[in-house]
């Protein structure tokens, strides 16, 4: 993969997964679906999928890899995106891989997550902080056509 362009903050994470998005020319409806811990990676997707909103795809969101738990993501007004219902099946058009999959410790591999993954056609994203995907080795595995890498350094602590 070739770096193409360096951002900051979070709409240096949200601005180029839109026009990332828009770029596939999905149909209205189409799947996207996120894999990625619950938690910690939720928070993420919900803000992505809120960047994306009006483009009207269905938003999905898959806890580790395990699809029996998967939940549509709605739009709320003055809300968010928020969790609703199951979808009715999974067709992912898109899916995006998120980086809290990678993490040490978490109970999933690449490999578990290519073997989930790989029974669609779908194109393949990632995104993740702190370069996880390269320091597990998840970029061996996966073909991904797009990573987004986000930095959260410093972390600045205030008190009183």
């Amino acid at each position: 993969m070739e770096k193409v362009e360096s951002l900051r903050g979070v709409p240096g994470m949200l601005r180029p997964f839109k026009e990332y998005v828009a770029s596939l020319n999905l149909k209205e409806k189409d799947q996207i679906v996120f894999y990625g811990c619950p938690g910690t990676c939720t928070p993420f997707v919900e803000l992505l999928g809120y960047a994306i909103r009006d483009l009207k795809n269905e938003i999905v969101f898959v806890p580790f890899l395990d699809e029996k738990k998967a939940v549509t993501l709605v739009n709320t007004a003055n809300i968010g995106l928020q969790a609703s219902s199951a979808p009715e099946k999974l067709k992912p058009s898109l899916i995006v891989i998120m980086g809290g999959l990678a993490m040490p410790n978490v109970p999933v591999s690449a490999e578990d997550a290519m073997n989930v993954t790989k029974k669609y056609d779908s194109r393949i994203a990632g995104i993740c902080f702190m370069s996880m995907f390269e320091k597990e080795k998840w970029t061996n595995i996966f073909d991904f056509e797009m990573i987004i890498d986000a930095e959260i350094d410093p972390v600045d602590i205030w008190k009183r």
